[in-house]
């Protein structure tokens, strides 16, 4: 992976994988993810389906994460693909009421469209991600994921996250909500 270089033209890759390019949101990855978080099996572990106002909200607050705290979620697409968006990946910053065992930390999260799933490019894509978090930052992760998806809890596993508690979201969805502890540099 390689970090983006200051200059480089908005869409250009902030980092690289072996089958992965990740870069900063743009205006135009607004729709594109708006479609991929609509899709049923999609919906149903992110509080239902979403309005394009209710999109347009977490996507700038995404987005603004990078300029606030330095980090932020990033969009995901195949090297050498077609260019299609496959998700977004990444650490952001929220309050989500949750408590202050969670709320005011960074939040790591990820969306894969559901016809690229089970291909392991969520993981790819976080391991990259953290990585790249571990050196600039070193700090304490959370991750919030809705009972039921088993597939993120597998992952938040695989990518050293802790079962913090159960909790419950402003619409009622119960959810696991995990820990990673800062990551050790390297000396």
């Amino acid at each position: 992976m390689r970090p983006v270089a200051p200059g480089e033209p908005p869409g250009q890759p902030a980092l690289l994988t072996e089958r992965l390019e990740l870069w900063m949101p743009q205006v135009s990855d607004l729709q594109p993810m708006f479609r991929i978080i609509c899709e049923e099996t999609t919906a149903r572990y992110l509080g239902g389906q979403p309005t394009l106002e209710d999109h347009f909200m977490r996507f700038t607050r995404n987005a603004g994460s990078w300029h606030l705290y330095g980090y932020g979620m990033f969009m995901v697409r195949e090297r050498g693909g077609d260019g299609s968006l496959l998700g977004n990946c990444g650490i952001f910053h929220s309050l989500r009421g949750m408590g202050t065992d969670f709320d005011n930390r960074p939040e790591a999260g990820w969306i894969i469209r559901h016809d690229a799933t089970g291909k392991g490019y969520a993981e790819e894509a976080m391991r990259a991600i953290l990585d790249s978090f571990d050196e600039r930052f070193a700090r304490e992760l959370m991750c919030l994921i809705v009972q039921g998806n088993v597939v993120s809890m597998k992952l938040a596993d695989k990518l050293g996250f802790e079962a913090l508690r159960e909790a419950e979201m402003r619409d009622g969805s119960q959810v696991q909500l995990y820990r990673r502890p800062p990551a050790r540099r390297a000396p």
